[in-house]
């Protein structure tokens, strides 16, 4: 069994995963964790497997017939490997030179065996706070957060909730979930909840995930002085406005069957397990 299994899905992101490898190898250095890192390619075409033995040979790399989703192909990843913690990871992050994160992130889950997710705090590029851990949505956060309705009023206050601007991100506590871009999760509690439901193709699946976390008993945390970086795309808002974004955008259509799943699956319980303003 490792120690750790690093999980990353890759869809024509063959660049970022170089990035993001590097930096994650660099973090690794000297440390006795024994960490087994696996990516998963939904039928990119990009020749990631091939790159991948040339430049890190230890990684495996699982090829997908189709494009299966981001959950789908994380539990493909996940299912791989036995270890007592998984790390789902975005390809577009990267760790900062020094900062022995996924050793941090190990103690700290050793240190609080309670804890079923553990959440990094995220930055963007730029250094300024990317809003990672959030209080679970209501019906109509989705359409305040894309649309002028969000930027005033209920609206707004709706959206801030969600997105816990009224919490100091500067400290380490519980939320009700955090972004799947960077899920530390206990094997233990993976083993009892089981992986992510393949119903949400991508979107809302890393909410789901912590809910039943919650559910089965095993708290979600945010790590306020655990650093990583991600570039953050939002594929699914590229286009503005929510009604253009249905017609043009095919990840905003995604998005919207996704929050319609999980508000159907998750309806009549409206528990909120982070505290609320």
């Amino acid at each position: 069994m490792y120690d750790v299994a690093v999980v990353i899905v890759n869809y024509k992101m063959k660049a970022d995963i170089e990035r993001c490898l590097a930096s994650l190898f660099a973090d690794l250095v000297s440390d006795p964790l024994s960490v087994k890192v696996v990516v998963v390619d939904n039928a990119s075409g990009d020749d990631i497997k091939e790159f991948l033995q040339e430049k890190f040979p230890s990684v495996a790399c699982l090829r997908q017939e189709t494009n299966s989703g981001f959950g789908a192909a994380q539990n493909v990843g996940l299912r791989s490997v036995e270890a007592k913690y998984y790390f789902a990871l975005n390809p577009d992050t990267y760790f900062f030179p020094g900062r022995r994160l996924v050793r941090r992130l190990f103690d700290y889950m050793e240190a609080h065996p309670k804890i079923g997710v553990l959440g990094p705090k995220i930055v963007y590029p730029d250094g300024t706070l990317q809003y990672s851990c959030y209080r679970f949505p209501t019906f109509w956060q989705p359409i305040f957060s894309r649309t002028h309705f969000g930027q005033e009023g209920r609206g707004k206050k709706v959206n801030d909730v969600a997105l816990m601007k009224d919490f100091d991100h500067k400290k380490t506590r519980p939320v009700d979930w955090v972004m799947g871009s960077a899920m530390f999760v206990r094997g233990a509690a993976v083993r009892q909840v089981g992986w992510f439901d393949e119903r949400f193709w991508m979107y809302y699946e890393d909410s789901d995930w912590c809910r039943r976390m919650w559910e089965a008993g095993w708290p979600v945390y945010y790590a306020h002085d655990m650093l990583l970086e991600h570039v953050h795309g939002r594929g699914s808002a590229k286009v503005p406005g929510i009604f253009k974004a249905l017609i043009k955008n095919k990840l905003a259509r995604v998005h919207l069957v996704s929050w319609l799943k999980y508000m159907w699956k998750w309806r009549g319980n409206y528990k909120y397990y982070g505290t609320r303003p």
